[in-house]
């Protein structure tokens, strides 16, 4: 049963980080620590595990349920838990779902299929959360991707989903289209049983969140959840001088973690963490691999201009 029934997704959700051994095993003592790290930062509703930032790609089944019991052990009783579904295929997707909902999870963030890169139906897409939805009650979070990669969903497809999956009560917005996502906000908080826009453009962060979405889903809150929280704040309380001046010191981190290739954003951010003393080491599953020196730099540099290390390179009291 999850410890948080009555959860809505809104507000400030940070996806947490993974750390592994150098022998690419799962650091479970530095994730229980990082667990208590980010879930400490009053402000923070939820936290997200098994989804790209704990690179979920690379972790078995049986491992994704070890993550999520370390994860209710250290923060479940404070925070709700929002477990991402992962999977190509809907029985996978169903066999994901029924774990995490018997582990204490308080909702799932469903990943689209990989397989939408070949072309999809609204009436595939609608299928895969119905299916889902017919093994548990927990509200779903829908991950909207790009729309030019063939993943994300056509406004049509993202609304035939929300009207015909009850179930439905938020999207992870990743457009990557501001006339899009100002739509989908518009659109879907509107509607007679809301449906909350969560963004996760975290390399614009603060225009995205004066539009109006109800809260933020990201894996840099790994890192700044703090800020985040201020930032989220300020613009809820149209308070837009504050929001700019804090977003000053986030577009610093933003610039560097968001830097090309994307694929290496949360290997950024372990590298953070690590300047920052919050992780030991920063290891990667492969394909992925270690930052170069000279980019472990220039991620130093930023922590230090954005005021989260001081000028010897040492953490700044918060």
């Amino acid at each position: 049963m999850p410890r948080h029934r009555d959860y809505v997704p809104q507000g400030v959700i940070p996806a947490v980080l993974l750390p592994f051994h150098e022998d690419l095993s799962i650091d479970e003592p530095s994730y229980r620590a990082h667990l208590r790290d980010v879930g400490s930062v009053h402000g923070v509703t939820a936290l997200t595990t098994n989804a790209h930032a704990s690179e979920v790609a690379s972790c078995t089944f049986d491992e994704q349920r070890r993550i999520l019991e370390i994860t209710q052990e250290e923060i479940g009783a404070k925070l709700p838990i929002v477990h991402g579904i992962y999977a190509d295929g809907s029985l996978e997707a169903q066999r994901l779902a029924k774990m995490a909902a018997a582990g204490g999870a308080s909702a799932l963030l469903v990943f689209p299929s990989s397989i939408y890169a070949f072309g999809q139906r609204p009436e595939m897409a609608v299928e895969h959360f119905r299916r889902i939805a017919e093994v548990t009650d927990l509200p779903l979070i829908v991950f909207q991707y790009p729309l030019a990669g063939g993943q994300g969903f056509p406004m049509s497809t993202l609304l035939r989903i929300c009207e015909e999956v009850p179930s439905v009560c938020a999207i992870k917005d990743w457009c990557a289209n501001p006339l899009l996502h100002e739509r989908q906000i518009r659109t879907l908080q509107s509607r007679t049983r809301p449906v909350n826009v969560l963004t996760t453009h975290s390399a614009w962060l603060f225009s995205s969140l004066v539009l109006g979405c109800n809260g933020l889903l990201s894996g840099s809150g790994s890192v700044i959840a703090d800020l985040q929280v201020q930032l989220f704040r300020a613009v809820q309380a149209n308070d837009l001088s504050r929001a700019k001046s804090i977003h000053d010191r986030i577009y610093l981190t933003a610039e560097v973690f968001y830097s090309d290739p994307p694929v290496d954003m949360h290997n950024r951010m372990k590298e953070a963490l690590v300047l920052l003393g919050r992780l030991p080491r920063a290891v990667m599953r492969p394909p992925l691999v270690k930052l170069p020196a000279d980019e472990i730099e220039r991620i130093r540099r930023a922590l230090i201009a954005a005021g989260l290390l001081d000028q010897q390179g040492r953490r700044k009291a918060a």
